[in-house]
């Protein structure tokens, strides 16, 4: 059976496979869910075209990752086949790990427990399946591998998953702002003692990456509808899981979601559900969505049906003391429970670049490296640098 396969990618054109074995774990049933979680999770109740999945883009991010690899590779860096392999793999699957509805619902339905965590546990599980290149991907993802630049690659503040993702959702979402020359910096990175860096000729591109989070965070990723929705949400899975102490929520909706409304299950004790877990996506959710809209519960229902139905609350990013004033007029007209659920407080942060963390760094003809705000003849890429808070509070219009 030819294993080369080849996809048409709206971002990058055609794509190939270049591993038997990956073509094997995207068989995968645990891959294969990836196509029934959304990348933007409600995100599409703003812009209507974002509906991509979490499995479009991690074919995009492996994509990225092997032109990356060739790269390097043909700039005289010796990296074997079988790391190029590990680190395709390590980027394939990245995500395997999201929940329902990507990061809203992370640390709702396993309980305090990152993506991050529940993908290495995936990719443990199938090391009994595909052996030994798994091993190694597992050793690169959690940087423990003696090449720190494979992981950087895979997770870092110039990585193919952001690379990707800023295309991606820029594309489907019709944001233009995130558009990034992925290329140009991707022919750009060379290696100083075993750290990423990028020649000095890509320096604007960089310039213009670090943008482009910025914006793309604002626009899309905490657009204050995107974030009102996705509290909903959590919220509502929330409600569900308290009146499940209670009563029975099993009646209409699926039996795996219903197991982890009924059963707490955390960090310590989730790989014994862990074949439950690989089965949710947000087919389950929406499912029980629907039949939640008609609960006789008052707060479950509201939360449903304004999700389902799209009528929801009202968000205002305002200073922290008027979100104080507005949440203690909103105490005189709900009762404690209904505050708890419908006045949606707190704040968003928007760190386009951590100067603190994995820095990204820039190579000179001369041999010298430097730190990109050291050298950036724009002002605001030294700000972005500084993380930006703001606070919302939301409630029912």
């Amino acid at each position: 059976m030819n294993k080369r396969k080849i996809f048409n990618d709206p971002v990058y054109g055609f794509i190939s496979i270049p591993y038997d074995v990956v073509f094997d774990v995207i068989e995968h049933p645990y891959f294969q869910r990836l196509r029934r979680i959304q990348q933007l999770g409600l995100s599409s109740l703003v812009y209507p075209g974002a509906t991509h999945s979490r499995f479009h883009h991690s074919l995009g991010a492996m994509h990225l990752m092997y032109k990356s690899l060739e790269v390097l590779k043909s700039k005289g860096h010796t990296i074997t086949d079988a790391e190029c392999k590990a680190a395709v793999l390590a980027i394939l699957m990245h995500d395997l790990g999201h929940g329902p509805f990507s990061h809203a619902l992370e640390g709702v339905l396993i309980e305090q427990t990152h993506h991050e965590h529940i993908s290495m546990l995936l990719m443990q599980d199938l090391i009994t399946t595909f052996g030994a290149d798994i091993e190694l991907a597992i050793q690169i993802f959690t940087d423990q591998y003696h090449k720190h630049f494979l992981h950087q690659l895979v997770s870092g503040q110039l990585d193919m998953d952001r690379l990707d993702y800023l295309n991606r959702d820029s594309f489907y979402s019709g944001v233009s702002e995130g558009v990034v020359g992925y290329d140009r910096i991707i022919n750009m990175l060379e290696l100083y003692n075993d750290h990423i860096v990028v020649e000095e000729k890509a320096v604007y591109s960089i310039e213009k990456f670090i943008v482009a989070r910025r914006l793309m965070y604002w626009q899309v990723y905490l657009h204050k509808t995107s974030l009102v929705a996705d509290l909903m949400l959590k919220n509502a899975i929330l409600r569900a899981k308290e009146l499940a102490k209670k009563q029975d929520l099993s009646i209409g909706i699926s039996s795996n979601l219903a197991y982890f409304l009924h059963h707490t299950v955390d960090e310590s004790s989730f790989y014994q559900h862990i074949q439950k877990f690989a089965l949710l996506d947000d087919y389950d959710i929406m499912q029980a969505l629907k039949q939640w809209s008609m609960h006789e519960d008052t707060i479950l229902r509201k939360l449903s049906s304004s999700i389902i139905h799209r009528t929801l609350f009202k968000i205002e990013y305002v200073d922290e003391q008027r979100a104080a004033q507005k949440y203690e007029q909103l105490s005189k007209q709900y009762s404690a429970d209904e505050m708890r659920y419908f006045v949606l407080i707190g704040t968003a942060q928007n760190n386009a670049y951590n100067a603190n963390k994995d820095n990204i760094f820039i190579k000179f003809k001369d041999g010298s490296i430097k730190e990109i705000t050291e050298i950036s003849e724009q002002w605001n890429i030294r700000s972005l640098s500084n993380p930006v808070v703001k606070h919302y509070i939301a409630y029912p219009k």
